[in-house]
């Protein structure tokens, strides 16, 4: 693949990460999406190279020490009961809806004179 070019996008203003797409001539696109760690030590200056680091071990793996044994599921908050996390994924859903999620206010373009009209 012959990259013409290279995208960062970040996760909720990188805070959660970045998606690193690399594009290529004849339009192919390889996306590799990179989490950020509690140290916050990903950035957008930074992402490119991490994704290539990645890439390169992918390149490299071994097929034939794979087993072929199906990895374990892993439980979302909901089905395995983690009321904390369930608590943390609505904050942070609400933080990212934000101001969509405030309500409704009634505003008028009216300008009250304190004048009573008699007809």
């Amino acid at each position: 693949m012959h990259v013409v070019g290279t995208q960062v996008i970040p996760e909720q203003g990188g805070k959660r990460g970045f998606t690193v797409e690399f594009v290529g001539q004849g339009g192919e696109v390889v996306s590799v999406q990179l989490r950020n760690d509690s140290d916050r030590t990903l950035t957008s200056h930074n992402a490119i190279e991490r994704a290539k680091t990645l890439m390169g071990e992918l390149a490299s793996f071994d097929e034939t020490k794979a087993t072929d044994k199906p990895a374990e599921p892993l439980l979302s908050a909901r089905m395995s009961g983690d009321v904390e996390e369930m608590e943390e994924q609505l904050d942070q859903g609400l933080e990212d809806s934000f101001p969509a999620s405030d309500p409704v206010s009634v505003t008028s373009s009216a300008i009250p004179t304190g004048k009573v009209r008699k007809h």
